[in-house]
């Protein structure tokens, strides 16, 4: 009698750490819920305040029908050339849509293509320079003289 009496004991302690077990384990699965819903706000918040400091940076880039502009040649990251310019044209604007996508065409045989105006930038000519308003910087520092005493 003695022994089924601690028999029945040692089981009903561990029904009850079952249960205890199974409680902990529920609080602790609704901590990891809490930790990763915790984290995920986190890096949406990192994830924002990144994409700010980068959009801070871009220049909107504004084009107008007649101007002179270079293309990206995208192909040219595929066959890299120590010395090759990635830039090809010069290309003139016939057409400035509202979403970035302008139409160009070649001087040179007259081809019209449309692209997205992120693969164009402008064509300075020698005239668009004014070297009046240039600063004149000189490289040469004059030496202090020295006397024989």
């Amino acid at each position: 009698m003695e022994l089924a009496h601690r028999v029945y004991w040692a089981v009903k302690k561990v029904n009850l750490e079952y249960d205890n077990a199974g409680k902990e384990r529920k609080l602790n699965l609704n901590k990891l819920e809490e930790i990763r819903n915790e984290a995920y706000k986190t890096s949406a918040t990192y994830k924002a305040k990144m994409k700010e400091v980068h959009d801070v940076k871009i220049r909107k880039k504004t084009f107008e029908v007649g101007q002179r502009v270079w293309l990206y040649n995208s192909r040219a990251k595929f066959f890299p050339g120590k010395l090759k310019s990635k830039w090809i044209g010069p290309y003139v604007i016939l057409r400035v849509e509202n979403y970035g996508e302008v139409e160009i065409e070649n001087l040179k045989d007259k081809t019209r293509q449309v692209v997205n105006g992120y693969r164009l930038k402008t064509f300075l000519e020698s005239g668009d320079i004014n070297i009046k308003q240039m600063e004149v910087v000189s490289f040469l520092v004059d030496s202090p003289t020295y006397e024989a005493v």
